[in-house]
Parts: structure tokens; sequence; C-alpha cells
């Protein structure tokens, strides 16, 4: 009898990977970079990722089922960021692997506290990210040596992933540790989020991107209809504003800033869709929205 409980060589393998760090450090980048589509959005404000969200990947031998999560939050200001944190903790503790995504030259106190959550007996590869970005690369080393210490990483990967370099190494190293199964999704597909989902998604990340430095901290999208007609998407979302002074932030003057939040979510939608995309946006006001459980819950809030 064979007791040895290694997958067989050329076996086929499929596991959960967490895709974990502390905000900003290019985790939803990285997502979109290895499955090869955009599904998880990207902006360089804090808690643009609130939500799990799964990317799927499948190779020849393997197949991938990343979980982006929110980036952890060391300041428990409300209802919202302790949703989040209970998100990130919950990942954790039900997946085969771990990517714990660092910034190049960079591991502070935030870095660190995020390190303190995973398990101890979690198998994490270190992505150190951003190498592109790293002015002097003779740093790099000592500052692997230093990660080093901070715990016993499976393997430590540098790559970029706005660029692309060295991705390919990740998925190489990781493909290894997965463990045999057959896959759990078809080929073609990339993610088990809904379309629904991924439409309140997509023009939340543009409120974050056109909206810039007036961006009001209490902002949510709700999606209140969503009809499809063969290739047609009919949508209908309230943006969500803490309070009433917010809401002409949002729409700007005569529309505008709507218009064009409206607008650039909808092209983006169409690309994701393949097919025609009506978006109809509005702004509500629901004060003290991201500290009230029973309207997180019913904003998709875990």
């Amino acid at each position: 009898m064979n007791t040895d409980s290694r997958p067989a060589e050329g076996a086929f393998r499929t596991g959960f990977v967490a895709i974990v760090g502390r905000p900003n450090v290019g985790k939803s980048t990285l997502l979109n970079r290895l499955i090869g589509q955009k599904i998880s959005i990207v902006s360089s404000k804090a808690q643009t990722t609130r939500h799990r969200v799964t990317g799927i990947l499948t190779e020849e031998n393997a197949q991938f089922v990343f979980v982006d999560t929110p980036g952890f939050q060391t300041q428990h200001r409300n209802a919202l960021n302790r949703s989040m944190n209970r998100t990130v903790s919950q990942v954790l503790s039900d997946v085969d692997l771990v990517f714990f995504v660092v910034e190049a030259g960079r591991f502070g106190e935030d870095d660190a506290k995020v390190l303190e959550v995973m398990p101890a007996d979690a198998r994490v590869i270190l992505v150190i990210n951003k190498v592109d970005q790293l002015k002097d690369k003779s740093t790099l080393l000592p500052f692997i040596d230093k990660l080093r210490q901070e715990r016993e990483f499976i393997e430590i990967v540098p790559l970029s992933a706005e660029r692309g370099s060295n991705v390919q190494a990740l998925i190489a190293a990781a493909t290894p540790l997965l463990p045999e199964g057959a896959p759990m999704y078809e080929e073609d597909e990339i993610t088990d989020r809904s379309e629904r989902f991924l439409a309140s998604e997509f023009l939340r990340e543009k409120l974050f991107r056109l909206l810039g430095d007036e961006l009001p901290y209490g902002i949510a999208v709700e999606i209140e209809k969503f009809e499809t007609e063969g290739r047609l998407r009919r949508i209908y979302a309230a943006v969500i504003v803490d309070r009433a002074s917010h809401k002409g932030i949002v729409i700007g003057k005569g529309g505008e800033k709507l218009k064009r939040i409206s607008s650039e979510a909808r092209v983006e939608l169409e690309k994701l869709f393949d097919g025609k995309v009506f978006l109809e946006v509005w702004v509500k006001v629901k004060s003290g929205w991201a500290d009230d459980e029973r309207a997180l819950k019913s904003l998709g809030y875990d």
C-alpha cells in the first residue's frame, strides 16, 4: 500500500489561494494580472476592495481559485472595517495557500499586523510587488533577508503585477503546492461573482477614480435592478452617500461629474459583458450606513 500522500507526478491540482496584504500593495492588480482580465477594481484609495472577490485561472495541469481580500484594516473605526477584517480572517482559514503581498523595499507595522493574523500552519508565499519601482535594485536582497526573519515562507517571488513581469514564475512556484483534485469550474470561467456584483464594483471604482480627493468617505453602490434582454443589460444603480451635502460632490456642476462616472463605468461593463449596457445612476442619502450592520448586509457585506 502506498502511504505517500503527495499528488502523483503530473496529476491535476486544484486549490484556493488567498491574496492578502495591507491596503494598496497591489493585490487587486495582481489578481487581474493572474487571470488575464479585470474583475477586481483598482485605485490608489484605501478601502477600494471591500468584498471577497474570486478569480479563476485554469492552466493545463492546475486550477487556481484566487481570493482577493480587502486590505486588513488596522483602525477599527466602524462596522465596515470590522466586516472587511472578518472577510480576511475567514478567507485565511479556508484556503490551501496564501500569497502575502508586500511592496518592494517597504515593510512596516501594517504589514506586520497582517502577518500576525495568519494561522501558524498556513503555507505562505511571499510576493514582493512593485520591484519595477525600486530605485536601488541592490537593496532587494537585503530586504528579502530581512523578511525571512519575520516568518518561514515556502517561496519568495519578486514581481511587478502592473507590468506582468515574473508573474508566471509565481504561478509555477504555486502549482506544485496545490492539492491534487479535479477542477471545480469550467475552463472558461474567470469568477464566481455575479454580473450584478461586478456592475456595482466597476461603478464604485469610477467613483473612487473620478472624485479624487473630493471622495466622501461614506460612499457605496447599490444595484436596485439588473435586467438582461439577450446581450443587453439594463442596470439601475444608486450611489449611497452618508450626508446630504455629499450629493452635490458626486453629481457635480450641472450633473457633469455623475454623467462622466456613469459613462466610463458603462464602457468598461460593455467590455466585461461583451454586450450593450444601459446604465442609469442616481444618488441617495443613507446616514451612518458604514456603521450600521443592517445597512451593510443590504449592500452585500458579510
